[in-house]
C-alpha cells in the first residue's frame, strides 16, 4: 500500500518540542497561524526521517506537500490548512517552500561537510520558521537576521541533542565532517554508548559556535515591536543559552540533555520577567 504523510507522522507534537510553540504568550489570533506552520513542518519532517520509507516514495511525499502549498494541487491536507491560512493573511508561501527544501535534502542527503554548509542547510530548514512568525505578527524585516541567528542555532542544539539517535536510527549526521577529521574523530563513533574524547571536543566546539550565534541574537528581542512575541522570544533564547551550556558540560551521547518541565518552567519565567522589566524601563 502506497503511503501518506499521515501514515508517515510520528506522533510528536508541539508539546514535546524543546522550546514553546504557539503559547499562551501570544495573541490568540496568532497562535492558530502559527500552529499550521507547526503541523505543516512536523508533517514534512516525520516525512522526511521514515526510516521504512524508500527514498523516492518521501521525495514523492514532500512534492504533492510543495504543489499543494503552491496552489496547483489540493493533494496534502496539511499543506492544504496552511494555504488556507495563508490567503487569510495575504502571506507568501516561500517561508513553507523554503522548508520543504530542507527535507527533500533530508531524503537524499545524510552527511554535512562543513559548518558553513551547516548553517546553509539552517537557512532553509530553520530560518524561514522565524521568518514567518515574524510575518505572521507584521514585524519589520530588519529583524530578520537577529531572528536567523536564534533559529540557526535552536536547530544546532536539536541535532547536537540528537546525534547518536539520528546517526543509529537513520544514519543521518549533521556534525560536519571536516569537524570531525580534525579532531581526528570517526563518525562510527556517533553509534557509540558515550562520546570518545576526539567526538566530545567537536561537540562542544560547535556548542560554542552555537554561543556565538546566539550572542548576536541577544539583540532579537528588543526589535520586536509585539510586547507578547517580544517575551516569547526572550524566553526561547533563555531556553537556547541554557541548554547550550549544558552541551558544553554534559555528553549527549550518555545523557539526556534536555530541561526538565520544572526547570524550564523556571527559567521562562525568568525571561519574561527580564524581558517585561526592561520594556517597563524604556
Amino acid at each position: 500500500m502506497t503511503a501518506s504523510a499521515a501514515t508517515l507522522a510520528s506522533g510528536k507534537g508541539h508539546k514535546d518540542e524543546n522550546f514553546p510553540v504557539a503559547s499562551f504568550m501570544l495573541k490568540r489570533e496568532h497562535r492558530a497561524p502559527v500552529m499550521a506552520f507547526y503541523h505543516f513542518a512536523r508533517a514534512a519532517d516525520d516525512v522526511a526521517d521514515n526510516e521504512q520509507a524508500p527514498a523516492a516514495e518521501r521525495l514523492a511525499l514532500l512534492g504533492a506537500m510543495r504543489s499543494t502549498l503552491a496552489g496547483t494541487s489540493d493533494t496534502n491536507a496539511e499543506a492544504l490548512a496552511l494555504r488556507g491560512v495563508l490567503a487569510d493573511y495575504k502571506l507568501s508561501p516561500q517561508h513553507g517552500l523554503d522548508l520543504l527544501t530542507a527535507f527533500e535534502q533530508d531524503c537524499t542527503v545524510n552527511r554535512c561537510a562543513t559548518w558553513d554548509a551547516l548553517i546553509d542547510y539552517c537557512r532553509v530548514s530553520a530560518m524561514p520558521v522565524g521568518r514567518y512568525v515574524l510575518d505572521v505578527h507584521h514585524e519589520d524585516r530588519s529583524t530578520w537576521a537577529a531572528s536567523d541567528a536564534l533559529c540557526a542555532a535552536l536547530q544546532v542544539i536539536n541535532h547536537l541533542q540528537d546525534c547518536g539517535k539520528d546517526y543509529r536510527a537513520i544514519d543521518r549526521v549533521y556534525v560536519p565532517m571536516d569537524m570531525l577529521a580534525a579532531a581526528g574523530a570517526d563518525v562510527t563513533e556517533l553509534g557509540a554508548a558515550q562520546s570518545s574524547p576526539a567526538l566530545r571536543s567537536v561537540i562542544v566546539a560547535m556548542a560554542e559556535r552555537t554561543l556565538d550565534l546566539l550572542a548576536q541574537a541577544s539583540v532579537f528581542s528588543a526589535q520586536i515591536r509585539d510586547k507578547r512575541l517580544a517575551v516569547e522570544v526572550a524566553i526561547i533564547q533563555r531556553l537556547a543559552e541554557s541548554l547550550t551550556r549544558r552541551l558544553i558540560t554534559h555528553d549527549p551521547l550518555s545523557e539526556r540533555v534536555h530541561h526538565q518541565k520544572a526547570e524550564m518552567a523556571g527559567l521562562a519565567a525568568w525571561a519574561a520577567l527580564k524581558e517585561l522589566g526592561k520594556r517597563l524601563a524604556a
